[in-house]
């Protein structure tokens, strides 16, 4: 199938879910008044793939845009193998096509972001285009800044920590080599008062 150019550009998320459930294509390339029109909302979609086996149950996950806009998959089961395709305009639901039942485009055709959770809401897949593609670049690069702040500082502190031992070895050679001066004198002392007393 060849996507549209918009599709092509879509970039996914860097570390595939343990559900094996991904965006796999988006197609919002939708401009004008014809973005009011059934036909032409219908050709906006965003294909959800299952790259797993076995079945997947998509009822209860979500599927949203950046501005808040959701859809709920309703007792949808995907089979293993399988992409379903989910328009944004009205028809009837399939096993390989689903419909928002919208009047309306939701996908943004300068920048946006389509993200996909399950029944618990937790984060599956995304995919990102225009400005939001460069934001989420730039977010997994204040992600990577803010790692290697942590490292450097942890670094930081094991040096500080070795040298703090160090220091403390030193401290403790110092004290026990005076401490064996001190014990040397004092035997000397005892045996110079000895030998002045047999003297005597």
């Amino acid at each position: 199938m060849a996507l549209p150019a918009a599709a092509a550009a879509t970039t996914h998320s860097a570390n595939p879910p343990r559900d094996a459930v991904v965006i796999s294509a988006v197609q919002h390339d939708l401009q004008g008044r014809a973005v009011f029109s059934g036909r032409a909302l219908n050709r906006e979609w965003v294909d959800v793939t299952n790259t797993a086996r076995r079945e997947v149950n998509l009822s209860g996950w979500t599927l949203s845009d950046a501005d808040g806009h959701s859809y709920t998959f309703l007792h949808y089961r995907l089979a293993g193998r399988a992409t379903v395709r989910v328009h944004t305009g009205q028809g009837r639901d399939t096993s390989t096509d689903l419909y928002q039942d919208r009047r309306q485009s939701v996908w943004d055709h300068g920048a946006d972001t389509a993200t996909l959770r399950n029944d618990h809401g937790r984060y599956v897949d995304s995919a990102s285009w225009g400005l939001h593609h460069r934001r989420d670049a730039d977010d997994r690069h204040a992600d990577d800044r803010h790692a290697l702040g942590h490292r450097r500082e942890a670094d930081d502190r094991r040096v500080l920590g070795h040298r703090r031992e160090a220091d403390d070895r030193r401290v403790l050679g110092h004290r026990r080599e005076a401490d064996d001066r001190r014990a040397l004198d004092y035997r000397r002392d005892a045996d110079d008062r000895r030998g002045l007393g047999h003297r005597h």
